[in-house]
C-alpha cells in the first residue's frame, strides 16, 4: 500500500469518528434542550402558583389531627 492510500484510509477513519461523536453530541444537546423546556415550564407553573397565593386555609390542621 502507498504512502498516500494509507494517509487516505486514516482520514476515512478519523471523519467517520468525528462523524459519530457528531451525531452522539447531537444527540446530547437535543435531550438537554428537551430538559430545559420542561425545567421552565415546571418554574412557570411553580410561580404561577405561588403568585396565586394559598388554595387552602393556612390555619386550618392537616386532615390527619
Amino acid at each position: 500500500m502507498s504512502d498516500m492510500q494509507e494517509r487516505l484510509i486514516d482520514l476515512e477513519s478519523r471523519l467517520m469518528h468525528q462523524e459519530k461523536l457528531y451525531e452522539q453530541l447531537n444527540e446530547v444537546v437535543t435531550e438537554q434542550a428537551a430538559l430545559i423546556e420542561r425545567l421552565q415550564r415546571e418554574i412557570n407553573r411553580l410561580k404561577e402558583q405561588i403568585l396565586a397565593g394559598p388554595n387552602e386555609d393556612v390555619n386550618e390542621p392537616p386532615p390527619h389531627y
